[in-house]
């Protein structure tokens, strides 16, 4: 039963990816057909991340009411009507209304989930989790693609994953007796009972006051501030400093990508002999020496390896520290951290590179390997701060 169920959240996760990647994709088209400039699709960025935070702030109190497996329906319902409600817009207005319980539904079922793999499987599990994602997210410009290069009907393909995530709603609702069953019979990884009473001191103490948290979330903040970051303007960065081509440039940062979603699913092996600390600090320390390398003045292949190993040091990075989140905080908070960390995580995804790139414009974009290094250095130190507070050294 707990690996039927492990499956169903593998497919929660590709659904996951569906939309994210979706509108970037679709927008030259959607931009056409209703008339609209180019930069109205950061507003709906914008609308879609607001209410991803919101959401995931407010994840661990509503787990407490109804559990994982009704909101992980009512969220895949959620995103699934926003979907559906989009493929019909004929105006900006209603993409921008539609963007809310898109956004809502998104950032619960992220939340939702990833507690219930940290408390629930081991650590190979939510890597390997997190390179599902990226399968969505890779398909779902394809599915898109297939539309648009036919007859430019964005429509149809936004109702294709319209469809696909009601189906993943319908199995959801289905299997909602197993996800009650499994919530009494199965107990967290080999390190929960250990953790349960080294933390269950914490389970009385307000969130904010929790030992490490605050280093903790912003770790994620810049944690997903140097992903998104190198995703957004790594290429723009190669092009007007370096002289590179566009077409390579592209390359590269899709390099950086590949490192991401390779590293993830070699780590998910990695995790069966080394512990999620290792894990994390060789990820950091990987990054940081990638991101070197850009500063330094060194030959343009220099720069190429930097790119891998910034995507291949960043891969562990985020899953290892969310199946972290129990063993850290306890079980009785996990709910509600991983709510916090989501909600910084996805502020620093959705504001840090654009204000970047807003600096960037009034200076110059040769800022970019200076500010990635920061970035980087920021989340080691933050992560070490944490592993200092809470006596963590193995």
């Amino acid at each position: 039963m707990a690996t039927f169920i492990l499956l169903i959240i593998y497919l929660a996760f590709i659904s996951l990816g569906l939309p994210d990647s979706s509108l970037g994709s679709a927008w030259p088209v959607i931009s056409k057909d209703l008339d609209l400039p180019l930069d109205f699709a950061g507003y709906i960025s914008v609308a879609t991340a607001a209410s991803t935070i919101i959401s995931s702030l407010l994840t661990g109190y509503v787990l407490d009411k109804i559990g994982t497996g009704r909101l992980t329906f009512i969220s895949a319902a959620l995103t699934s009507a926003a979907l559906f409600g989009m493929s019909q817009s004929t105006n900006f207005i209603w993409l921008i209304v539609l963007a809310i319980p898109l956004g809502l539904g998104g950032g619960a079922v992220d939340s939702a989930l990833n507690n219930y793999v940290a408390k629930h499987y081991k650590a190979h599990h939510m890597n390997w989790l997190h390179s599902f994602w990226g399968v969505g997210a890779t398909i779902g410009p394809i599915i898109l693609a297939g539309y648009l290069t036919e007859s430019a009907e964005w429509r149809k393909g936004y109702f294709t994953i319209a469809l696909l995530q009601a189906i993943l709603a319908l199995i959801l609702l289905i299997t909602l007796p197993l996800w009650t069953k499994l919530a009494k019979t199965v107990h967290a990884d080999n390190n929960a009972s250990v953790q349960e009473t080294k933390q269950e001191h914490m389970s009385t103490q307000p969130i904010l006051k929790l030992k490490g948290f605050k280093s903790t979330i912003f770790a994620f903040l810049f944690y997903c501030a140097a992903e998104a970051t190198v995703g957004l303007w790594g290429a723009s960065y190669l092009v007007n400093s370096k002289d590179i081509s566009a077409d390579r440039a592209a390359e590269w940062v899709a390099l950086y990508f590949a490192g991401i979603t390779v590293g993830r699913f070699i780590t998910g092996f990695v995790t069966f002999r080394f512990s999620n600390l290792v894990i994390i600090r060789t990820g950091q320390v990987t990054a940081l020496v990638g991101s070197l390398l850009i500063v330094l003045p060194l030959p343009d292949i220099f720069i190429l390896v930097g790119f891998i190993l910034i995507g291949l040091g960043l891969a562990p990075i985020f899953p290892s520290l969310l199946h972290e989140t129990p063993n850290r905080f306890g079980d009785q908070n996990s709910s509600k951290i991983m709510g916090y960390q989501m909600a910084m995580a996805y502020t620093g995804a959705a504001f840090l590179p654009p204000l970047f790139g807003f600096i960037a414009a009034k200076t110059t974009i040769g800022i970019f390997p200076i500010v990635i290094v920061f970035f980087a250095a920021a989340m080691l130190l933050l992560v070490e701060k944490v592993n200092i507070v809470l006596k963590l050294n193995k």
